[in-house]
């Protein structure tokens, strides 16, 4: 991955496309097109059918996210795109910067433009924000190994996997990607069966087997004993007031030393310094899919003479 005086880049990439499956990707794409144009489509009339080349620009701050649905949103089209910088490139400054042209011809070019840019500025958005929250949580303190996590708070149907992708490039974690990943057993769930937690993570262990955890969201110590002791793999300490959450979490690894200990509530990046201790592992957070800052890019289509 390349770098110069206004980017910068890690040092060990994964490439997180291998994720995508690929009958699902070229499903949604295709429906993203067709949502954007359901019928005739006089600009494309107007401008032609002649070949032309596209500069995609970045031009705030950011990381490059998204490049898989990019590819696919252009090559629907018959659209050929050609990226100048790896996914998870990082813009640090205010500098307009070219990172991919797109060759076409010019109404196919226009008719994934706008598709492509909410994409990418979206799923940039979301490793942006997930990029700082991870920065932020191991200046506090370095020799944490824990990870901060996005949540199911993501926008509903497929688009919400363009942010769990983007969470991943940033760094962060995914939480469950979905009801069917993770059995998490909610206050609602808890309330609707009697208010036993001992009895919703037995029948809940019962139906997992050992190929899915089990996690408890908890109010109290006693809840979280409660949960451990039946089985549960993972307990959320949620909307805990910090002290007591470190306090609460210290004595639960040491009565339950394999328990993962989320925790959750309305944590931010200014206060995340509060919560993360040696004794935490996941800290999620809603707001890196639900209230992130989106990336700006354009699309300038060059004219004749500027290609040659």
């Amino acid at each position: 991955m390349e770098s110069s005086s206004s980017s910068t880049s890690s040092s060990k990439t994964i490439d997180f496309a291998a994720l995508i499956p690929p009958g699902r990707l070229d499903v949604m794409i295709r429906s993203w097109l067709h949502d954007d144009l359901p019928s005739f489509d006089v600009g494309g009339l107007v401008v032609g059918t002649v070949t032309r080349t596209a500069i995609l620009w970045m031009k705030s701050p950011g990381i490059v996210a998204g490049q898989p649905f990019v590819n696919a949103v252009f090559g629907n089209l018959d659209c050929q795109i050609d990226w100048h910088v790896a996914e998870g490139f990082q813009l640090v400054n205010d500098s307009k910067t070219q990172v991919a042209t797109v060759t076409g011809r010019v109404h196919r070019l226009l008719q994934g433009e706008r598709t492509a840019l909410n994409i990418l500025s979206r799923c940039s958005g979301v490793a942006t924000a997930a990029n700082h929250a991870v920065h932020v949580a191991h200046s506090i303190l370095p020799s944490w190994k824990g990870q901060i996590a996005g949540t199911r708070k993501t926008t509903p149907g497929s688009f919400g996997l363009v942010e769990k992708y983007g969470l991943l490039v940033g760094g962060a974690a995914t939480h469950r990607m979905d009801l069917s990943q993770m059995c998490m057993l909610k206050d609602n769930h808890i309330w609707s069966c009697s208010g036993s937690i001992s009895g919703a993570v037995a029948e809940a262990k019962r139906a997992s087997g050992f190929s899915q955890k089990v996690e408890v969201e908890c109010q109290s110590l006693d809840e979280a004993r409660e949960a451990a002791q039946a089985g549960a793999d993972i307990v959320m300490l949620d909307n805990f007031e910090p002290a007591l959450l470190k306090e609460d979490a210290a004595r639960l690894k040491q009565e339950f030393p394999h328990l993962l200990i989320e925790a959750s509530g309305g944590i931010t990046t200014e206060t995340m310094k509060d919560y993360i201790c040696e004794h935490v592992d996941i800290i999620s957070r809603g707001k890196l899919t639900q209230g992130y800052a989106c990336i700006d890019f354009s699309l300038k289509i060059q004219m004749e003479d500027q290609t040659k």
